[in-house]
């Protein structure tokens, strides 16, 4: 049994309690309770606690009671867990995320009247010129000239753009594995998502994406889905930067190179819209119906002209359309692509593609639904004359047709199950091509940066990229971008970024590993004389089969002589039967005698190889 001291203080009038004395009491249960009673004088309250040092004293022994044991009860162990540290909850909270608004200045080469374009040369030099001959130029310059000489002499000093490491050779990074990170997606924000049928970059900064939204499928769009298209800023997927608002759904978008503020587009019904984004989302002018292409307009594409409006466009329904934005009422110039040559658009191939190389500007070329790449020439005097020739070797229609920004001879087809590299020497067939694929291709383009790769994407949501000169049976990367099949392809003009658009209406934004985006050392070089080599292997094949073509036909010529002279002296059915077993007995026995003069040389050399071993063995 233990004691415990309980302290109680008494706190007087006239005094502080001191110890004097302890005092037990016991109580009805058995127990004692200790007081320790302190008494101290009140003038001595609040003075400094004196210590000294004693022996220890017994206050108290209590022993032990054996008759308190008997009332103990046992009581079975029970086990408890106690935790020290208090109990935390962990909740998973999604905050909003910040929206940003981009604002910014558009620089531009100033002091130019209005009549002029900066960006063409004959233009510039002719009002240079103009200038130049004014007699207040003159005295402008001789006033200025003086304010800039203190700047011209600091400028010369110190030559800024000397480079110090020009003579060492570059050292070459590690070869690392191909690959693509994904940057954002931006998705349709309407409830009925429509296939991402066309993208198209900005011309300037590359910061900014347009995609066109419709729905391709027959008879599967429904009186619900929205007919808006969207401009995207890369770095905001949220809410789209723009919306564009045509009458019928966009099936294709293009920005024009010369002024990033306008766009066109090509609509479900063929018709033409102009949009400027400095005024809206409505376009500014659209087509007419009547002038217009019957069928969705798959392809437009800005020409290389002075003004910087003008355009053409390719739809299914076997037209070629120009026109000139600031009037598009009507259509400048049109084209029927019919083989013929005879204009006939019921004979018309169906377009479903479109290259112009700015470098070649009266060339151009259209990917048809049957497969056929067919070449143009605009310049030419009559319209059966525009038609120069054309290339087979697809089983479908041809969904993306491009040159190659390094070598414009060359173009990529893609089509069925295959992408296939041409050469505008070789018309009976492609000089490289890949390997059928288990799923269809949809589209594909060049890389701007890199002249031996391109990018192709196919209906299982897979992008390939491909390097010829490192391989070309397989793809150097693949990556699966979506579980919906993807339909377009774009690449950034700095060959990093590109876009791919899904059936479902996601804009997946990729980032190629530097591998893939920087011009290798000798590579054009290389990529150059892999063409060539394969243009000559194909013209060699192609000269081959022309030859064996020409001894099939002579052939069939002398068979039908043949056949002739037997009508005149026709031989019965058995006389035929009997001339046909002695030609194989005959021939029979031919083989025979070969064998056996065959086997009797062999026995012959046996028999003489035996005799040198003999004689050897007798000379030794």
């Amino acid at each position: 049994m233990v004691i415990c001291p309980v302290r109680r203080d008494a706190v007087q009038l006239n005094s502080v309690t001191i110890p004097t004395s302890v005092r037990f009491t016991r109580r009805r249960t058995d127990t004692m309770e200790v007081v320790h009673v302190y008494t101290k004088v009140r003038s001595a309250f609040g003075r400094q606690c004196l210590f000294s040092d004693r022996p220890a004293e017994l206050l108290v022994d209590v022993l032990p009671d054996p008759s308190l044991g008997r009332q103990f009860v046992h009581k079975s162990p029970r086990d408890q867990a106690l935790q020290a540290c208090p109990d935390v909850s962990l909740h998973q909270v999604n905050t909003e995320r910040v929206e940003f608004s981009s604002c910014g200045m558009n620089h531009v080469e100033g002091g130019w009247p209005k009549d002029i374009n900066p960006a063409e040369l004959e233009q510039t030099i002719r009002f240079r010129k103009k200038v130049e001959k004014d007699e207040s130029y003159i005295h402008s310059i001789l006033h200025l000239g003086s304010v800039m000489e203190h700047c011209i002499r600091q400028n010369n000093a110190v030559d800024i753009y000397q480079e110090y490491l020009e003579e060492e050779e570059e050292v070459e990074e590690n070869q690392e594995l191909p690959f693509a990170k994904t940057i954002n997606v931006f998705r349709d924000p309407n409830e009925v998502k429509r296939t991402v049928t066309g993208l198209s970059w900005h011309p300037d900064s590359g910061r900014k994406l347009a995609a066109a939204y419709s729905c391709l499928e027959f008879q599967k769009t429904s009186k619900d889905m929205s007919l808006d298209s969207y401009i995207w800023d890369v770095e905001n997927p949220n809410v789209p930067e723009m919306t564009l608002t045509p009458a019928s759904p966009l099936v294709c978008l293009d920005y024009n190179p010369k002024d990033p503020h306008t766009l066109l587009g090509g609509s479900y019904n063929g018709q033409i819209g102009h949009w400027d984004t400095r005024r809206g989302s409505q376009p500014v002018e659209v087509s007419s119906v009547e002038q217009s292409h019957r069928d969705p307009v798959y392809k437009i594409i800005w020409l290389q002209s002075k003004t910087g409006t003008d355009a053409f466009s390719a739809s299914t329904d076997g037209q070629i359309l120009w026109w000139d934005v600031r009037k598009l009422s009507e259509p400048t110039d049109r084209l029927v692509l019919d083989l013929g040559r005879e204009g006939n658009l019921d004979r018309a191939l169906g377009a479903s593609s479109l290259e112009f190389e700015a470098t070649m500007p009266t060339k151009f070329m259209v990917g048809t639904e049957q497969g056929v790449v067919v070449s143009c020439n605009r310049k030419a005097k009559t319209p059966a004359e525009k038609i120069v020739c054309s290339y087979d070797g697809h089983h479908g229609p041809i969904y993306a047709l491009q040159r190659n920004p390094f070598y414009p001879k060359n173009f990529l087809t893609v089509g069925d199950w295959t992408a296939r590299i041409w050469s505008e020497d070789i018309k009976e067939s492609s000089i490289m091509w890949t390997k059928y694929q288990m799923s269809f291709l949809t589209d594909a383009c060049w890389s701007p940066i890199r002249p031996s790769v391109f990018f192709t994407v196919k209906m299982d949501g897979v992008l390939d990229v491909w390097d010829i000169l490192f391989k070309q049976n397989d793809p150097t990367l693949s990556l699966k971008v979506c579980d919906n099949a993807l339909y377009s392809l774009r690449v950034q003009d700095n060959g990093r970024l590109v876009a791919c658009g899904s059936q479902q209406g996601e804009v997946t934004l990729l980032e190629i590993c530097s591998g893939l985006s920087t011009l290798q050392k000798n590579e054009k070089s290389l990529l150059a004389a892999m063409f060539e080599r394969e243009t000559k292997r194909e013209k060699i094949l192609e000269a081959r089969q022309r030859e064996m073509r020409l001894k099939e036909r002579s052939r069939s010529e002398q068979s039908r002589d043949e056949e002739g002279g037997r009508e005149e002296g026709e031989e019965s059915p058995d006389q035929l039967i009997i001339r046909a077993e002695k030609d194989f007995f005959s021939m029979v026995e031919a083989e025979l005698k070969k064998r056996r003069e065959k086997e009797d040389e062999q026995n012959q050399e046996k028999v003489v190889s035996k005799g040198k071993e003999v004689k050897a063995e007798a000379e030794t």
